[in-house]
């Protein structure tokens, strides 16, 4: 039986980090039969992880915006 790490860092060095513990975190619950307490710890950490993801992609946003004089214009492939 897959343990969920109750030692995980509280903060992620970066959203690439954030997104693949997140991701690990998603696949350890889905394909295992947790006890209800590590399931519960598992959730919360995936919600801050998520709420961690969030506040970085606003921030690019955020930088975004600056750089195209206030506006945030839509992403175009080449």
């Amino acid at each position: 039986m897959a343990r969920i790490s109750a030692s995980a860092p509280k903060e992620p060095a970066s959203y690439e980090q954030a997104l693949a513990e997140l991701d690990r975190l998603v696949q350890q619950m889905e394909g295992s039969q947790l006890p209800l307490d590590q399931l519960l710890d598992g959730y919360r950490r995936g919600a801050e992880l998520l709420a961690f993801c969030r506040s970085r992609l606003q921030s690019v946003e955020e930088q975004v915006k600056v750089l195209e004089d206030g506006q945030l214009k839509a992403w175009v492939s080449s």
